[in-house]
């Protein structure tokens, strides 16, 4: 196994393990609720807290350079050993109090040290096949994300077990980090230019990479935070109650962790072979389709709707590292880390609307209509990528291939 491949498949299992903190608290909604009286406000913020504190760390990050400019090592250890003990120290406090709101949004500003962090680790080694390894790395981002889903659907009635597994992943991911290795492409510290953090929106190109990302997520954590909610309502129409309870959080991990994973390989294969804007376009056509049908199926047979929220799954992750990669070939070498940092601040920032969207849109309209508001997100990402596709500065995309 060479250095490349051992460095990025290194890169990929501490991604996964670290970001399985994301959805830790989210992923035991159901258990919560029942046993404190979560409300619907609260459920929110244990996803949003997390949204916002990343939100936070990013745009700090990005404001330092710290991305650019620091060990990108040291950097993911640090954030992760700091965010393993804030999502530890749920377990020693009220679920229904406040003080878990301002843990979860501690552990997101630390995600500002693993996520963006690790698609500018993963460019350093990038060579005709950045839409891959970036594509590699968000995948990881998404089974990361999803994990919490599996080991609660394993773990009975017990939310404890969900956090103890997440921190667990957690502090081995840094711990591991420090073996990777950069690869060539890994450039010198720059200086510190507070300017250089804000010129991903007033450069055009960038702009449209960026009007895309934000079309995409829209859509995207809005889906995440509340498909498990939406298949164990509907779910619980058909079978019983635990049963429901079972097959909601297994059907989540699949349509979100396996499909997803597998959405963002097979796009960034086909990306870096037949352009970025291509398959963009593509998956946020179908994400926006799916969007709009899957209310539709609320109630329906169960095998039916999994298989429409598996294809959901795949296709409304699969554009996402697409966008980062464009990110990276359209800015500059020595400031790949913060452009992508600021891209990841301003997508997250966005995320708290949506998230606290749909619950309000849900009472209003019910599960048949409230997914399709999210389509909003795709209609615009698609304009945005047919701009850059008919942009110049395009022909830096995938070796020319727009």
């Amino acid at each position: 196994m060479n250095d490349k491949t051992a460095s990025l498949a290194l890169l990929a299992v501490c991604q996964v393990a670290a970001m399985a903190l994301w959805f830790s608290a989210t992923a035991v909604v159901p258990s919560l609720r029942a046993e404190f009286a979560i409300s619907a406000t609260q459920a929110s913020m244990l996803t949003s807290a997390v949204q916002a504190g990343f939100v936070f760390g990013t745009l700090t990050s990005a404001i330092l350079g710290l991305a650019d400019r620091a060990d990108p090592r040291r950097f993911f250890m640090t954030a992760a050993l700091v965010a393993t003990a804030a999502n530890t120290a749920i377990l020693f406090v009220d679920p229904a109090s406040s003080t878990i709101i301002l843990y979860r949004f501690i552990t997101g500003a630390c995600m500002a040290g693993v996520y963006p962090l690790g698609m500018k680790m993963a460019s350093t080694w990038a060579k005709g096949d950045m839409g891959l390894l970036i594509g590699i790395l968000v995948g990881a981002l998404t089974l990361g994300s999803a994990a919490p889903h599996l080991f609660n659907a394993f773990g009975g009635v017990d939310w404890r077990f969900t956090v103890i597994v997440g921190s667990a992943c957690s502090l081995s991911a840094a711990l591991l980090i420090n073996l990777f290795k950069t690869g060539p492409n890994q450039t010198k510290p720059p200086p510190f230019d507070v300017r250089a953090a804000f010129s991903g929106f007033t450069q055009r190109a960038l702009r449209l990479a960026n009007f895309g990302y934000l079309g995409h997520m829209w859509e995207l954590y809005a889906m995440w935070a509340w498909l498990g909610v939406f298949l164990d309502a509907s779910f619980r129409l058909s079978m019983p109650g635990p049963e429901a309870a079972f097959w909601a959080r297994s059907g989540t991990f699949a349509a979100i962790g396996i499909g997803g994973g597998l959405g963002c390989l097979a796009a960034g294969f086909l990306a870096d072979r037949h352009g970025r804007t291509t398959i963009t376009i593509a998956a946020m056509t179908v994400s926006g389709t799916c969007a709009v049908l899957v209310g539709f199926l609320f109630t329906a047979n169960p095998v039916l709707l999994f298989v429409l929220c598996f294809i959901w799954g795949a296709a409304i992750v699969a554009d996402s590292a697409q966008f980062s990669a464009s990110i990276a070939e359209l800015s500059a070498p020595e400031r790949i880390g913060t452009m992508l940092t600021m891209q990841t601040a301003m997508g997250f920032l966005l995320t708290l609307i949506t998230i606290h969207l749909m619950p309000v849109v849900v009472e209003a309209v019910g599960w048949r209509y409230a997914f399709g508001v999210l389509a909003l997100g795709p209609v615009f990402g698609v304009w945005a990528m047919a701009r850059l596709r008919a942009d110049p500065e395009a022909h830096k995309l995938a070796g020319g291939r727009r």
